[in-house]
């Protein structure tokens, strides 16, 4: 047993969908494997990310079943509501055993991005740091206006490709999404994830505060507050745990 959602732009792909289990385990081409894995599939000249989420256990199983979206749902749907700012989904599927939730898969198309965001975030010598810092500060102005706040914001999920003079920026890993009014405060806190340096995030609060016509002093203060704050929480949890504390 399964449940089948397709982009009505992608209707033929339904029997590539059908098939997702094979083809998702026949392919070597994975860019990600932790909790989930990604894996690079092609399908009529289209190059697709396909996602499959890890089996939960019995319990999570029925709260998936029945109480809850599953992640592959909640990722179709988020990119539904994100439009221009993630890439293009194509679909989910998710498959059933014993009457609960088993496997589950979302496809979307692969965006060509050139570099994440944590590049020029790490690399001192990267070209046009700056400007990247001031173009993603307005993406995110743009997010935010949208009602849209990613609750994940963190580098590996802010994906850029580099186009003529300018950037384009998209995000991925969309399952812990609000869509909602939001706070200058809450705005400013969604840069906390970067693990970016002051300097790093004076230039995205100070850009951000023009785009929001607030005190460009005050904005720059809520963000590396927010900032400093996640750092100090982070490196606890790992000294807590016995791990090395990389800043």
């Amino acid at each position: 047993m399964h449940k089948i959602i397709i982009n009505n732009s992608f209707d033929f792909f339904k029997d590539f969908i059908l098939d997702i289990q094979s083809r998702f385990n026949e392919n070597t081409q994975t860019v990600h494997k932790a909790r989930n894995e990604l894996k690079i599939i092609s399908f009529m000249n289209i190059q697709t990310i396909v996602k499959s989420f890890k089996i939960p256990n019995v319990l999570r199983r029925i709260v998936y079943t029945y109480l809850r979206d599953s992640k592959a749902k909640k990722s179709y749907d988020n990119s539904i509501k994100l439009q221009e700012f993630t890439p293009t989904p194509i679909g989910y599927i998710e498959f059933f055993q014993n009457g609960l939730i088993n496997e589950s898969y979302f496809i979307s198309e692969k965006f060509d991005y050139d570099f994440t965001i944590r590049e020029p975030l790490l690399d001192d010598t990267f070209e046009n740091k700056e400007k990247i810092f001031k173009e993603f500060a307005r993406f995110t102005f743009r997010l935010h206006q949208n009602n849209i706040l990613h609750q994940d914001y963190s580098p590996g999920n802010i994906l850029i490709k580099k186009e003529n003079d300018g950037y384009i920026f998209k995000v991925v890993d969309i399952n812990r999404m609000e869509f909602r009014d939001l706070s200058l405060k809450e705005r400013l806190k969604n840069f906390n994830k970067l693990w970016a340096n002051d300097e790093q995030i004076t230039i995205i609060a100070k850009e951000y505060a023009i785009l929001c016509s607030q005190d460009e002093d005050t904005c720059i203060a809520t963000a590396l507050y927010y900032n400093t704050k996640h750092k100090n929480k982070m490196r606890l949890k790992r000294r807590l745990k016995g791990k090395k504390i990389v800043d």
